[in-house]
C-alpha cells in the first residue's frame, strides 16, 4: 500500500509523474487546460474522490475517476485520449482512463490525505 503520491503535472511538457513514496513509478501524457481555460498552478491535497464523475458546468461531460483538488478542478479520465500530450481541458487535468484508474486506486489505498496534485511550469 503507497503511503504518500504525489501527482506531478507539468504544464509545458503536459505529462504528469506519479511519485509514490519518493519514488518516481509512471509518467503520462495529459490534458490541461486550453482555449482560454487555465490549469491552476501550486500544490494542492486531494479533497475528494468520485469514480464516474459527471459534470454539471459542462453537459454531463463523464469525468471517470476524478480526484478533486482545487474548487471543482480534479484529475480525471477522459474519452478524448488522442487529445493528450497537448492543451484541451476547460482547466481540469486529463489523464487516459486506464492511467486516471491507476491513480484513482492508489489514491483510495494510500487516503485521500497522503494524496498531492502539483502543478507547475
Amino acid at each position: 500500500m503507497p503511503g504518500q503520491v504525489v501527482a506531478a503535472i507539468s504544464l509545458q511538457s503536459q505529462t504528469m509523474k506519479v511519485i509514490i513514496d519518493g519514488q518516481e513509478a509512471y509518467e503520462w501524457p495529459v490534458s490541461t487546460g486550453a482555449g482560454g481555460y487555465t490549469t491552476p498552478k501550486g500544490i494542492y491535497g486531494a479533497e475528494w474522490l468520485s469514480r464516474n464523475h459527471r459534470s454539471r458546468k459542462y453537459n454531463n461531460a463523464p469525468m471517470p475517476y476524478a480526484i478533486f483538488f482545487y474548487h471543482g478542478f480534479a484529475v480525471h479520465g477522459t474519452d478524448q485520449i488522442s487529445r493528450l500530450g497537448r492543451p484541451a481541458s476547460h482547466g481540469c487535468v486529463r489523464l487516459d482512463p486506464a492511467n486516471a484508474a491507476i491513480l484513482f486506486d492508489m489514491a483510495k489505498q494510500a487516503g485521500i490525505e497522503n494524496m498531492t496534485v502539483v502543478i507547475g511550469d
